[in-house]
């Protein structure tokens, strides 16, 4: 079903208040993109089979290309039983200089039983000045797996701007069988010294999470963390590996948003295998 979600008051106004709602579900041997919903500039335009028809790929759009003050951005997907899906961006998402309002965008995605999800979106830039809020929920059934990401930049190093200010807020959730397995918060206004401090940021402006989890990983946390620190990042940026009671946690932290993305891949190609049984093939939009 491909459709468009009823307008209301919201997207009329100013600001975008956007939603996408995308269900996967098991036809036989195919993955098909079963629901395809969406209101405001949030898209996926089709279902893309890179690599056969068992795992469907969806690459999520969003038009404006950026998230302005008092904005609102709502993804939820849906892997039915048994189903594979991977889900990635055509670029990073950039988070406006707003002048007061909040933005957000809430990313809710439940994984069914058998069922396999990867979320690998390209980098989040905060500009300076920019009020944002970004929560993640992850609800995976007893048997699910999944590889997911995220990659945070603060400030547009590159033009040498610094987050000096404005605030965000993060907040991260996975929960297995009902049972959470990985809880993160945090909030930083501009300028906090947690930005500087040894005990935070370190004075770096990019910051990277990666997260894996799936049945086997108690029986291969060793192997794959002894493969795992083989590689290390680019830009020598600090960076970290470890295996908790059922998931596994990747952390960058450094000044290169590509060195973090081409350290994940790597990463990814080694636990894509273990975790989803096959083999990496990487999304053709990440090299556009």
């Amino acid at each position: 079903m491909n459709s468009r979600l009823p307008i209301v008051a919201p997207e009329l106004a100013a600001n975008w208040h956007a939603e996408l709602r995308l269900g996967f579900a098991r036809d036989g041997a195919r993955t098909v993109l079963r629901d395809n919903r969406h209101r405001g500039p949030l898209r996926v335009q089709k279902a893309l089979y890179p690599e056969g028809e068992a795992v469907c790929q969806a690459i999520v759009l969003h038009p404006p290309s950026g998230i302005a003050g008092g904005d609102h951005l709502a993804i939820e997907v849906d892997v039915a039983a048994g189903a594979r899906a991977q889900l990635t961006t055509p670029g990073a998402g950039k988070w406006y200089r707003s002048a007061g309002a909040e933005a957000s965008q809430t990313l809710t995605l439940t994984v069914a039983e058998g069922a396999t999800l990867e979320w690998l979106p390209q980098e989040s830039i905060v500009f300076d000045g920019a009020r944002a809020r970004m929560e993640t929920r992850v609800a995976l059934a007893a048997d699910s797996r999944f590889i997911g990401w995220d990659i945070l930049c603060l400030g547009r190093a590159a033009a040498g701007e610094r987050f000096a200010n404005g605030r965000f807020n993060l907040f991260c959730r996975v929960d297995r069988n009902r049972r959470p397995i990985w809880i993160e918060r945090g909030g930083l206004a501009g300028s906090d010294p947690l930005l500087t401090s040894p005990a935070g940021w370190a004075g770096a402006t990019v910051c990277g999470t990666l997260l894996c989890t799936f049945p086997e990983l108690p029986q291969q946390a060793a192997a794959l963390l002894e493969a795992l620190r083989a590689f290390a990042p680019a830009d020598g940026a600090r960076h970290g590996l470890t295996a908790l009671p059922g998931i596994l946690v990747a952390r960058y932290l450094g000044d290169n948003s590509e060195a973090a993305r081409l350290w994940f891949a790597e990463l990814w190609k080694i636990l894509r295998p273990a975790c989803c049984g096959r083999p990496a093939v990487i999304p053709r939009i990440w090299n556009t």
